[in-house]
């Protein structure tokens, strides 16, 4: 979801703004809080308060930013250009597509419901649906049992490490989104994923490929 399927990264940052407001810090810019954006609010809270989650004030500052974003949650969040023709394109040719973030669900069915994209997900798989989140499998076998297509024969799209390892842990090709998310620092050549992209509409190469999910 953040930082692959759409830039959600300018209302995550509207939210750290506001409770940063409310406490007379000024505001960061969009470029700052960008690269937390796939962190959720543990990350951006780290990033504009050098709080912890076991930090005693971090409760409050979580629910006045979780607040906050609940109210505005798609006020500035869009698609990644490109992204809908590749849906478009995929639903075309009969290929399932679906998501599945570490988003809590009360924020990802709202957030999808609004870009227009929820019923049209074959699964929604989100942070809270299994028993566990990315890294671990679990969510990426979840899906892939969901839609009926074998983990092997799936492909998954991330910019986080934790989107490979989840993948690679499940057994399911994962591809490294790199117009999204990802610290400019990243080494994406550790993170042993099976290509990367630089567009959405790249994954369809990928995916025509005679090599893509053999």
């Amino acid at each position: 979801m953040d930082g692959t399927f759409a830039d959600t990264a300018p209302d995550l940052g509207a939210a750290l703004n506001h409770v940063r407001g409310l406490h007379q810090l000024p505001p960061l810019p969009v470029e700052i809080t960008r690269l937390q954006a796939s962190h959720g609010s543990a990350g951006l809270l780290k990033l504009g308060f050098n709080v912890a989650p076991d930090a005693a004030e971090f409760p409050a500052l979580r629910d006045a930013f979780l607040a906050y974003y609940t109210a505005h949650i798609c006020d500035h969040t869009t698609l990644f250009a490109g992204m809908a023709e590749l849906i478009a394109t995929l639903e075309q040719r009969g290929l399932p597509w679906g998501i599945v973030t570490n988003k809590p669900q009360r924020f990802t069915l709202p957030l999808m419901q609004a870009l227009g994209y929820a019923e049209r997900a074959a699964c929604l798989v989100s942070g809270d649906t299994c028993a566990h989140a990315k890294p671990h499998p679990a969510p990426m076998l979840h899906a892939a049992a969901s839609i009926g297509v074998p983990a092997p024969r799936c492909l998954y799209l991330g910019d986080d490490k934790r989107d490979i390892d989840a993948g690679r842990a499940a057994g399911m090709p994962a591809l490294i989104a790199r117009y999204g998310y990802i610290d400019p620092s990243a080494r994406l050549e550790t993170w042993e994923a099976s290509g990367a992209i630089d567009h959405p509409l790249a994954l369809l190469e990928y995916i025509n490929s005679s090599s893509a999910l053999s």
